[in-house]
């Protein structure tokens, strides 16, 4: 395998990044683990193997399964198996997995190894690397959490080619947001360039997609580990839309990469609304998610605004009881703002409103 990436994160914790030639690549670096260890699959990733690692925990898959139930399971799996402070946790699967893997492996014993195997895009891109952790609770998305980065995150392109058609161009969300945020338009050239070896899964031209936005991501963690000045906040750029409305269809409308790119939408439009971009670049911010498959002209009920707002009051990066919005200036140009809720209304309900532009 050949390691891409070492990303140092809060109290100088080393997070290496490999990427796998091929799966069979990928077999022969989680075999030179030791037997001191606890696999954790869901439902959809376990029935890839041929033979399942004895110890070993199966999860059901889905975000409805992201809760204290599956923390629990872990846990008791490792009690099981008599594992200690110097154990490996691997996780096999999409982000609820790795998710939920990171933050048990957080709590038992205060801490044990962790190694990530990411198998959607979703995950490679946005869950796999940063050191978040995170389960749903009272309705809430990653409400309750730690941070706790991986030893070692392990990618394997190959992986994709199992994904359904949705839950792939689901991971393409993050990515899309990944190219706003990036300061050198690299990634949003190569969306553009290379859509439709992208949309046909072309392993070479996946695999530099992949490491690109997981270049942008990087940029903010590294500066920002523990999201605490407000610069790695930037990475939640279309989130607060994005974690609401999955809130309010009680995680069963669009996937979380969806969302996303939908609530990226939201961000550009009153962004555009408010002055701090032109036309030029909404414009062209619009066109690159118009470009792929995304329903980006969904809007929120009137009868689901009070429940949407509700979701939006518990969004946990709120901070002194308010919640700010990332908002855009330009390529890698983030900004925070509080917004009035008649603003966030008519937008998510109506749309965006004439730009104050002149």
């Amino acid at each position: 395998m050949e390691k891409v990436f070492s990303v140092t994160l809060q109290s100088g914790k080393i997070t290496d990044v490999y990427f796998a030639k091929d799966i069979k690549d990928l077999s022969s670096q989680l075999s030179s683990y030791s037997q001191n260890a606890l696999w954790v699959f869901d439902t959809n990733t376990a029935p890839l193997f041929k033979n399942l690692p004895p110890n070993r925990v199966v999860l059901e898959s889905g975000e409805k399964n992201k809760n204290l139930k599956s923390i629990e399971r872990i846990i008791s799996a490792a009690l099981d198996y008599h594992l200690a402070r110097d154990s490996y946790f691997i996780a096999f699967g999409g982000g609820v997995v790795c998710d939920m893997t990171a933050l048990a492996s957080s709590l038992y014993m205060r801490g044990t190894k962790l190694v990530l195997v990411p198998t959607t895009l979703l995950c490679m891109v946005d869950a796999s690397v940063g050191g978040k952790t995170a389960i749903d609770y009272a309705g809430a998305k990653n409400l309750i959490g730690t941070f706790n980065p991986a030893q070692d995150v392990l990618i394997s392109c190959d992986t994709l080619r199992t994904l359904s058609e949705s839950e792939y161009i689901s991971g393409l969300g993050e990515v899309l947001k990944h190219a706003l945020l990036s300061k050198d338009e690299e990634l949003y050239n190569f969306l553009v360039k290379e859509k439709d070896k992208i949309l046909s899964r072309d392993r070479d031209v996946v695999s530099q997609m992949v490491k690109l936005s997981i270049e942008v991501k990087n940029f903010y963690i590294e500066s920002d580990p523990e999201e605490k000045k407000g610069i790695r906040s930037a990475l939640n750029l279309g989130h607060t839309f994005a974690h609401a409305l999955e809130s309010i269809t009680h995680f069963t409308g669009l996937s979380h990469g969806k969302a996303v790119a939908w609530g990226c939408g939201r961000a550009l439009d009153i962004s555009y609304e408010l002055g701090l971009i032109d036309n030029d670049f909404y414009t062209k911010a619009n066109n690159l998610f118009n470009m792929y498959p995304f329903d980006m002209d969904y809007r929120v009920g009137r009868g689901e605004w009070l429940e949407f707002q509700d979701a939006i009051s518990k969004d946990k990066k709120r901070m002194s009881g308010s919640v700010k919005f990332v908002l855009l200036e330009g390529f890698g140009k983030p900004v925070l703002k509080q917004l009035d809720m008649k603003l966030v209304q008519r937008t998510v309900i109506s749309g965006p409103a004439k730009s104050n532009n002149k």
